[in-house]
């Protein structure tokens, strides 16, 4: 029978709708509200605080749309409550979604608050745009706890605010009585960035360092322009005027550098807008296309290529770790009785399968080359059974011997050690490479072989030409080294053709091939002294070893450029770096490590001592003092100076490969060299004890020996990577 209602029950059910309806108004004001106030503070919607709206509007909904048969509760509450659970507690999990960041919005609304407070009482707002970082930054943020490099970046930060200033004003700084809202808007910003983090206090920061022209009171555009001539912006418009993001960026900043060395050399005040950095500003706001904002451009001029920390990929890739190690283990757990039994079986079909795979990778690449595969009775018969008495070299990779062919052709032959036949479909490929690589100061390859013996194991060789004069290292370093027979003739056509072979390394092969290696033993000289590039292309192919440094780093102690060593960032310059350094021993007669007079028995990088001889304005004090025949004081200065400046510790100041061979080879002068920067890991605390002595380590062998004490501190390094890469320091 269906229930009749009275006039009483009627009126109740009426104003219960009519709260109903006040309720979801109510809830969706509180949800417009919420957002909007969100979005006006320039922060997201809290989620979590939407989400209990919702569920309130649902249950609202429910308890007006969804009766039970007794027409006094909703059917949906009635279940829950049967189970003993209030309904209420359905809404405790979304309230703890809600809380969390509605605490972070007050703390952000303090900060604010704050904010008005300060630029309450400063004369005049600030006219620095600081959102332009917050917008270069996006989501991402340093992940760094070092002050110091937070200070270099709120530093270069807030150098790209002023060229984005110079560029709509014309001024290079704010107005003074705008000094203390500036640091104010700054101070919040660096707080997102770096939190708990006073600029001021930290980095010892004057208030009116922000609004004080600091190089030779230069304040506006045409000042600037006043102070250097006209044809002296044509190199820089010259190097500047194009993106930034690539390789272009070096000669942009060496241009801009050597402008500042010839025409900005007033006092400094302050150290946020010196000297240094005027011309690097101007640059940003009026000679490059793109402006200060893009990214190549702050990248370049500003060291601001931001490591990024993107903690909702982490989480996600976390959560897809642990679900496959937990899938593996239970899929581990039931086919464990199964590979029990079979495992003799399947290991044997799988060697099997192997086997046939590689041999049918290596006829198919074959089969496309004229490059020649010798057997292993074959490279027997030419070493005479890998006879003592024909090895010639040895090195990281293994053994090099000499041999002879059956037309009676003189080869080197490089047996790699430690290898196995796994990798012999990538090996293979790379020789390919290589081979199709052919230079007059190159040294050619003629063929390969890979095979496995019972009694050697397996063997994976190459065949080169055999250069029969030996090394650079052994003319100059050997134990019947002849550096008084190297006069200079001889020593500038060394350096020009191993230029010439690294340049067509660099930009005459396809694809470009870096050496990562270039050292004194892998420059081979012929009966003519014409120096011929070995072992490119190798390095990936060695072994850990004492020869190098670790397993991320294919290079040897004294010739690894910095940035390589520390971060694993490997680019043109690097081999750049190691010219540099091949190029002193040639001309200085001394190792790349070098001993110091006061008997501690500490080395140091011969590109240091070289620096330190220029910086005196001594160059020619380098020049080895057996050499007969020496050239002219001023192409030798000239070398000295091309050389130092390929072996700079920052890569952003070293030429490149065409660059360096058109100093030595043409008139082209050779630029102002950069100060040398600080250690660019001086915070740990490694660094800062070896530095701690009575007479302090060059920067690079600061580096070399962290590496070789504590190899295992190379992961931690690598971590740092992004941040640290493109920061130049300025002293």
């Amino acid at each position: 029978m269906e229930r009749s209602f009275s006039n009483e029950e009627m009126r109740t059910e009426g104003r219960r709708n009519v709260e109903t309806r006040i309720q979801l108004q109510g809830a969706f004001c509180a949800i417009f509200q919420a957002a909007g106030s969100s979005l006006q503070q320039g922060f997201p919607a809290d989620l979590g605080t939407i989400i209990y709206v919702l569920l309130q509007i649902v249950i609202t909904a429910l308890n007006a749309l969804f009766v039970d048969t007794a027409g006094r509760k909703p059917l949906l509450l009635v279940t829950v409550e049967s189970m003993g659970i209030h309904h209420q507690y359905l809404l405790l999990p979304f309230l703890f979604l809600a809380v969390l960041p509605l605490s972070t919005s007050y703390h952000h609304h303090h900060h604010h608050h704050h904010h008005r407070t300060l630029l309450q009482s400063s004369n005049v707002s600030c006219p620095l745009n600081f959102d332009l970082l917050r917008r270069l930054a996006g989501s991402r943020r340093p992940t760094t706890d070092d002050p110091a490099t937070a200070c270099r970046y709120a530093q270069q930060g807030l150098r790209l605010v002023e060229a984005d200033y110079l560029l709509r004003t014309n001024s290079f700084v704010p107005p003074l009585n705008s000094a203390e809202s500036c640091w104010a808007s700054y101070q919040i910003l660096a707080n997102d960035f770096f939190p708990n983090f006073d600029l001021r206090q930290t980095c010892r920061f004057q208030t009116n360092w922000i609004a004080v022209p600091g190089c030779m009171n230069i304040s506006t555009r045409q000042e600037f322009e006043s102070h250097v001539s006209r044809s002296s912006l044509i190199p820089v418009i010259s190097a500047c005027n194009q993106s930034l993001s690539g390789s272009s960026c070096s000669a942009c900043t060496v241009a801009l550098s050597t402008l500042q060395a010839s025409y900005l050399n007033g006092d400094f005040v302050g150290n946020l807008t010196d000297c240094r950095a005027y011309p690097f500003i101007y640059a940003a706001a009026f000679v490059n296309p793109f402006g200060p904002t893009d990214r190549g451009t702050a990248a370049c001029l500003f060291s601001l290529d931001i490591a990024l920390s993107k903690s909702k990929k982490k989480n996600k890739t976390l959560i897809i770790v642990i679900v496959v190690v937990i899938v593996s283990i239970i899929l581990f757990g039931i086919a464990i009785g199964f590979l029990f039994y079979r495992n003799r079986k399947l290991k044997r079909n799988r060697r099997t399968r192997n086997e046939s795979n590689t041999v049918s990778a290596l006829d198919s690449i074959t089969g496309s080359t004229t490059l020649t595969r010798y057997t292993i009775e074959d490279i027997k018969e030419a070493t005479r059974n890998f006879s003592r008495d024909n090895i010639i070299g040895r090195g990281g990779y293994g053994n090099v011997y000499k041999g002879v062919l059956p037309d009676e052709t003189e080869v080197a032959l490089k047996r790699f050690k430690n290898c196995s036949a796994a990798g012999d479909a990538s090996f293979t490929h790379e020789v390919e490479v290589i081979a199709s690589v052919r230079h007059v100061n190159l040294v050619g390859l003629r063929g390969y072989c890979t095979a496995t013996t019972s009694f050697e194991g397996h063997q994976r060789i190459i065949v080169c030409d055999l250069v029969k004069n030996g090394s650079l290292h052994d003319h100059l370093f050997g134990e019947y080294s002849s550096r008084a027979n190297l006069s200079w003739p001889i020593r500038r056509k060394i350096a020009l053709g191993t230029a010439r072979g690294l340049a067509y390394l660099h930009y005459g092969a396809q694809p470009a091939i870096i050496h990562r290696d270039i050292k004194a033993s892998n420059i081979l000289l012929d009966e003519n002294f014409e120096a011929k590039v070995a072992d490119f292309g190798l390095a990936k192919f060695a072994p850990e070893g004492a020869t190098h440094l670790s397993t991320r780093v294919a290079g040897t102690m004294g010739y690894v450029a910095p940035e390589y060593a520390l971060y694993g960032q490997l680019t043109e310059r690097s081999d750049v770096y190691s010219f540099g350094v091949v190029l002193l021993e040639l001309l200085s007669g001394k190792k790349a490590l070098i001993g110091v007079g006061d008997g501690d028995g500490q080395p140091v990088l011969l590109s240091d001592w070289a620096w330190s001889m220029v910086r005196k304005g001594t160059p020619l004090e380098v020049i080895d003092d057996t050499m007969p025949e020496c050239g002219s004081p001023e192409i030798m200065e000239k070398y000295v100076l091309a050389a130092v400046l390929a072996s700079h510790p920052q890569l952003y100041a070293r030429p490149t490969m065409d660059q360096v061979l058109k100093m030595l080879d043409t008139d082209l002068p050779v630029p102002s060299i950069p100060e040398r920067p600080i250690p660019l890991i001086a915070g740990i605390e490694d660094i800062e004890k070896s530095g701690a002595a009575r007479r302090s380590p060059s920067f690079g062998w600061q580096i070399a020996h962290l590496i070789q004490r504590k190899p295992d501190l190379m992961a931690f390094i690598v971590s740092l990577k992004e941040i640290s890469t493109s920061i130049r320091y300025d002293l």
